[in-house]
Formats: C-alpha cells, sequence, structure tokens
C-alpha cells in the first residue's frame, strides 16, 4: 500500500469520525445553550415581588434586568457555537477540494503507469518469445530467418523499459509531492481542530465570568436593601395619622356624664437602631409594627 493512499485514508477517517463528533458536539450545545436560553428569558419575564417596594423592590427588578441579560448571553454563546462548527465544516471542504486535485494526478500517473507498465510486459514477452526461436534457428542450417525481428522487438522492448522508466520517475516525484501536501493537511487540521475546541472551552469559560459579572450586579442591588428603610418606608406609606384614636369612654344614660375610665394609658416605645449586617436581618423590627398599628393603617380597618 502506498504512502499516499495511507495519508489519505488516515485524513478520510479522522474527517468522518473525530471531526463529525465535535460538529455535532458544537451543534448539540448550541441547541442546549438556546433552549435554556429561551427558558431563562420566559422566566424572566414573569412578576417577581411586584408586592414589594423600595429597596427591595429595587433588588427583585434589577434580578429580573440581570437575568434577562444572561439569557442573551446564552443566546449569543449558542450562535457562537454554530459559527464554530461552520468553520470546521468550511476548513474540512477546503482541505477535501485541494486533496482532491492531488488525487486526480495520482490516479492519472498510476493509470499511465499501470498501462505502460503492461505494454512493457508484453514487449518483453514477445521479446523472449523471439529470442527462444532466435536459439531454435541457429541450431538449423538457416541461422538468419529471425534475426531482423528479435532486433526490433529488442529495440521496443528498450523503449519500453525507457518510458517505464521515466513514467516512474514522474510518478514517484508526485507521489512524494502528494504525501508532503497530505502530511502538511494533517498538520493543519490537527492545529485547526485544537484551536478550534481551545476556542470554545474560552467561550465556556467566559460565559461563566459573564453570568457571574451580571449576578454581581443583583448581589450589589441587595447589598443596598435597607430592611428598616423598607418597613419604615411601608408605615408611612399606609399611615393614617400619627396619633392612635381616643379610647371610648363609658357614658351613663341617665346622668348625661362620662366615666374618666377608659383603655390604659398608651406610651410609645423607644426607637432603637435596627440596621444589621447581610444577610441576617436584625431581629427586633417588631417596634416599627407596633408603631404601626397605633398609627392605624387603612389596610387594617
Amino acid at each position: 500500500m502506498f504512502l499516499s493512499k495511507l495519508f489519505r485514508e488516515r485524513t478520510d477517517s479522522n474527517y468522518n469520525t473525530t471531526h463529525v463528533n465535535v460538529v455535532l458536539s458544537f451543534l448539540y450545545q448550541a441547541s442546549v445553550e438556546e433552549k435554556y436560553a429561551k427558558e431563562l428569558l420566559s422566566l424572566s419575564k414573569k412578576v417577581c415581588g411586584h408586592s414589594e417596594m423600595n429597596t427591595l423592590k429595587r433588588s427583585l427588578d434589577m434580578l429580573k434586568l440581570q437575568t434577562e441579560q444572561v439569557s442573551l448571553s446564552h443566546l449569543q454563546l449558542a450562535q457562537n457555537m454554530r459559527e464554530e462548527a461552520k468553520k470546521l465544516e468550511d476548513f474540512k471542504e477546503k482541505q477535501k477540494e485541494a486533496r482532491k486535485k492531488i488525487e486526480q494526478q495520482m490516479d492519472a500517473l498510476h493509470k499511465q503507469r499501470s498501462s505502460q507498465y503492461k505494454k512493457t510486459m508484453d514487449s518483453k514477452k514477445t521479446y523472449d518469445q523471439k529470442c527462444r526461436d532466435k536459439e531454435e534457428a541457429d541450431q538449423n542450417v538457416n541461422r538468419n530467418t529471425n534475426t531482423n525481428n528479435t532486433k526490433h522487438m529488442e529495440k521496443l522492448y528498450q523503449q519500453n523499459v525507457t518510458t517505464l522508466g521515466k513514467i516512474r520517475d514522474d510518478w514517484i516525484k508526485e507521489h512524494i509531492k502528494a504525501c508532503e501536501v497530505f502530511e502538511k493537511q494533517s498538520v493543519e487540521r490537527i492545529n485547526f481542530l485544537r484551536n478550534t475546541v481551545w476556542t470554545h472551552l474560552n467561550q465556556l469559560s467566559q460565559q461563566c465570568v459573564t453570568s457571574d459579572e451580571l449576578y454581581e450586579e443583583v448581589r450589589k442591588s441587595l447589598e443596598q436593601c435597607d430592611i428598616q428603610e423598607d418597613i419604615e418606608h411601608f408605615v408611612n406609606l399606609r399611615q393614617t395619622g400619627d396619633k392612635p384614636p381616643v379610647p371610648v369612654v363609658y357614658e351613663n344614660f341617665y346622668s348625661g356624664q362620662k366615666s374618666p375610665t377608659g383603655a390604659p394609658s398608651f406610651r410609645m416605645p423607644p426607637p432603637v437602631n435596627r440596621r444589621g449586617p447581610l444577610p441576617v436581618p436584625a431581629q427586633n423590627s417588631n417596634g416599627m409594627f407596633a408603631l404601626f398599628v397605633f398609627k392605624y393603617s387603612a389596610l387594617s380597618k
């Protein structure tokens, strides 16, 4: 088996196995990324925290926004994967065309060599037969019967051998050239495939970095979420006054005088600082709600 044929078969085998599997892997991952991105985009459109207010609402709105951005980045990643798969296919077709030209030249030389080899062997066979006929004639009285025919076949045989030698030399040169081309293509194929996979992994890593950067914006917003401020905002928004209603007293129907007795006196609790570090909130926020009770929210009536 010729070395050029070995190179060709190895290249075809690699393209039909490794190359195809890598392309299919890219396309499948692109499909997965696209499906995940669409699901994430749909999730970001859903209402989240619509009943919240102030700093917590801003944080939840930021979550929705950044979730949408993450989904778009996954869509872009899917598109990049498909582009890398297409580059592999284009590279394969480019090498295939270049290899096809070399193969056609080698096939033509091989057919020419085979034809000339057959022609040379036929002339050798005829020449050998003429020589045997001449030897038999030499043993007879008429010694010059087949001499001219023998010399003619000898000359024809020598010409065929010379022509076959030239064709063989050309064939060897083309064979070496084909091997060099196929070896160069193998080097380019391995290098291109390696770089493509490297780029693919960089894209996956970059997606992780991008997602983390987007989610970091949400974390920064959560750090600005002030629990005490949100509670005070809610109380101030819903309150109907800053004093509790007067107590209901007993009125004597006959005397028309009001009883001095009534509800016990009310005393406002002292203000307490409730700002605590994330993520554990302060546990003493009941004071504001107690104040809210006496401010009588419209919702509580």
